[in-house]
């Protein structure tokens, strides 16, 4: 079961976004003649809450690898962050704010958040991480030439619906009914790739679709009233955000759960599968690199994940009396003991 945050902790992440997150307030509205020692500005729009750990970790990670390559955060490089926290009326006030300071390149984390940043500007470069299906969102032309302001790397393709069902199987196997938790309002290919694959290994598919605590809490607690229930938690800012929430309820109701990062496994969470985050955050820095020095999205390709993590946490599954088959331990890149 998921348990409060130390104190102490969440004031040492606040101040390590506080210390990342310079101000940039004084930034001219215009901006300067491109000059190769200037001063370089850049956006970040992230999807998440400003304390959230794994919003913390990609900071890091973004910034660690503009360092890495030269770039001085407060020399050659001023940063300007915005956290959205999943809210479609915050994407839209933080796209257009971060537009008016003119910075030389934005980073968007999430769909919701280029698509705000999309209407505000066609000119100013966009690289985004953590964002699915970007060619049925009308937000690249193509994954090879994505055309227009906007590149980045995809978070998770839909194939990967599968792999989630069939890990839910292994290390559960009286499993009948998956309930799948996502966000009604993005697109439906993971539950759709899950619903085709659910015949072949005999299993009723749902979705509990996550608009508030309240109405989720509901919803899985109804679905946890038959028997042989198990999880899977789709990748949309509202997961993240309730992620504490739903660890909990799988928890309380002893609902084997299969996760999309290892930020949930590392919070009590049963087994976690998907594209290491942090990895695309690194990523990220070097197109961001690339555009600073001259570059144009629109001929840099929209890069798929290369990087996967399966993550296990053995004292969540011996609280729900499962045993880990040996194959799938042997594969994992981090058991939680």
């Amino acid at each position: 079961m998921s348990r409060p945050e130390p104190r102490g902790e969440a004031m040492r992440r606040r101040d390590f976004v506080k210390l990342f997150a310079s101000s940039a307030a004084a930034w001219p509205l215009v901006a300067q003649a491109q000059q190769p020692d200037r001063m370089r500005r850049i956006g970040v729009l992230m999807s998440t809450a400003e304390t959230d750990m794994q919003t913390t970790d990609g900071v890091s990670a973004f910034v660690r690898g503009l360092v890495e390559r030269g770039w001085t955060l407060g020399g050659k490089m001023q940063i300007e962050y915005r956290w959205a926290a999943g809210n479609a009326n915050l994407y839209r006030k933080f796209a257009l704010e971060l537009v008016a300071l003119a910075p030389d390149v934005i980073l968007a984390v999430g769909g919701s958040g280029v698509s705000a940043l999309q209407q505000a500007t066609r000119t100013i470069p966009i690289v985004f991480v953590g964002t699915n299906d970007p060619v049925e969102r009308n937000l690249i032309a193509s994954m090879e030439r994505p055309g227009g302001n906007t590149t980045g790397f995809i978070g998770f393709e839909v194939s990967i619906g599968r792999k989630w069902l069939e890990l839910l199987k292994q290390v559960a196997p009286s499993v009948s009914r998956v309930a799948v938790v996502r966000n009604p309002v993005q697109l439906v290919g993971q539950l759709t790739a899950i619903e085709m694959a659910a015949p072949s290994f005999s299993v009723e598919v749902s979705s509990v679709d996550v608009r508030g605590g309240i109405e989720m809490e509901r919803a899985v607690t109804a679905f946890a009233g038959s028997p042989n229930g198990g999880l899977i938690v789709t990748p949309s800012p509202f997961s993240v955000i309730f992620r504490d929430q739903i660890i909990t309820l799988a928890d309380r109701h002893k609902l084997p759960a299969v996760y999309f990062n290892r930020f949930f496994v590392a919070g009590g969470g049963l087994i976690s599968y998907g594209p290491d985050i942090i990895d695309q955050y690194r990523r990220a820095a070097g197109y961001v690199d690339r555009i600073l020095k001259g570059e144009k999205p629109a001929d840099m390709p929209v890069q798929a994940p290369t990087k996967f993590e399966l993550v296990i946490n053995l004292r969540t599954a011996t609280a729900l009396g499962l045993t880990i088959p040996a194959g799938v331990l042997s594969v994992a890149d981090e058991v939680i003991k």
